[in-house]
């Protein structure tokens, strides 16, 4: 059987490793088809990375957290990439009560004082009196983790990639496809919408921390992943256009602001990246696994790509090799099975 999928952002990737490995008995062979010159471009490589399916409660529908429950698995043993740091969120003094109502819509996080809030993170000592501590949760540098699927995907017999490769130009029928070129995937999907997303990358030696921090503002939230090396990552942007390569000067003033905040060193830190592109997002921001003839549809993973991308990738594996079905991600209307 030969399944070709499409598209080589990280739910590519983890589609065609997910069915590389779970195939080779069957001699499944795979095919993935990229139309850049090097795969795990686009999105997936602006990406915060923080595998925080607790966290992300707090915003998105209890689904979520449930699929991504599955990636802290998955990136800390099958492509073992992530570290398990846990991650925080702080708010400043004046908004502490956005703690207390961060928390009442997240699972496993525990609330801890200015001197634990020191031990975890020193350089945040006497910063904040109070904390929201997620110990179960990741991290990892997006770029690394798509070069690791790369390379094991290239270590599979049964795997062929095809860089700056025209799906549409292949004359050789595949028995399945996996479309997962995201936003790109709209001339299929006409419900898909675009949710740019913008970042910075700075570099300071005058701050170290271990985790992802996030900072709750009512208008300039924020988060902070450690890159190493003095890198850090700032995002938080979620605008609802689809310009994909432009950085505007607001969100770069509105991301160092906020990055100052938490610590004033970022302000002297050296901006060494900017980036921006649209995440694919249905209008419920729920993934989806849609199916036409021997075509699955793997899209709609909204700002949570490494969160979801496994989960989603292990059962378009097992619909294709076991005919399986699931209703939490390929029924019509999924708000109505998250709320059941």
């Amino acid at each position: 059987m030969l399944v070709r999928v499409i598209g080589a952002g990280v739910m590519g990737l983890t589609a065609a490793f997910e069915l590389a490995r779970k195939g080779a008995a069957a001699s499944v062979q795979i095919e993935l088809i990229e139309r850049n010159a090097e795969a795990g471009r686009g999105c997936s490589s602006f990406a915060g990375g923080m595998i925080a399916p607790w966290c992300e409660l707090q915003s998105a529908e209890p689904l979520v957290a449930e699929l991504g429950e599955e990636a802290l698995a998955f990136w800390t043993r099958d492509v073992p990439v992530a570290a398990v740091q846990g991650s925080l969120v702080v708010a400043p003094p004046r908004d502490r009560a956005e703690l207390r109502d961060f928390v009442r819509g997240t699972r496993r996080g525990e609330s801890v004082g200015e001197a634990r809030l020191a031990e975890l993170e020193p350089a945040l000592s006497g910063r904040f009196p109070e904390a929201l501590f997620f110990s179960e949760e990741a991290h990892l540098e997006p770029r690394a983790a798509l070069a690791a699927l790369v390379e094991r995907l290239g270590e599979m017999d049964n795997v062929t990639i095809r860089l700056g490769a025209d799906a549409a130009s292949l004359k050789t029928n595949a028995d399945w496809t996996l479309d997962c070129r995201g936003f790109s995937a709209r001339d299929a999907l006409p419900d898909l919408r675009g949710v740019k997303g913008e970042m910075l990358v700075v570099k300071t030696d005058d701050i170290r921390l271990s985790r992802p921090v996030r900072m709750l503002h009512p208008r300039q939230p924020v988060y902070i992943v450690p890159r190493g090396g003095g890198l850090f990552m700032v995002g938080a942007t979620m605008i609802e256009n689809e310009e994909r390569s432009r950085v505007t000067a607001r969100s770069i003033v509105e991301l160092v602001n906020s990055a100052y905040a938490i610590h004033p060193a970022f302000a002297e830190a050296e901006i060494v990246e900017t980036g921006s592109d649209v995440r694919p997002a249905f209008p419920d921001n729920l993934p989806r696994i849609l199916q036409s003839g021997r075509t699955l549809y793997l899209n709609g993973l909204y700002r949570h790509g490494f969160l979801l991308a496994p989960a989603l990738a292990s059962r378009a594996a097992r619909v294709v090799l076991e005919d399986e079905f699931f209703p939490e991600v390929m029924d019509a209307d999924q708000r109505e099975w998250t709320h059941a």
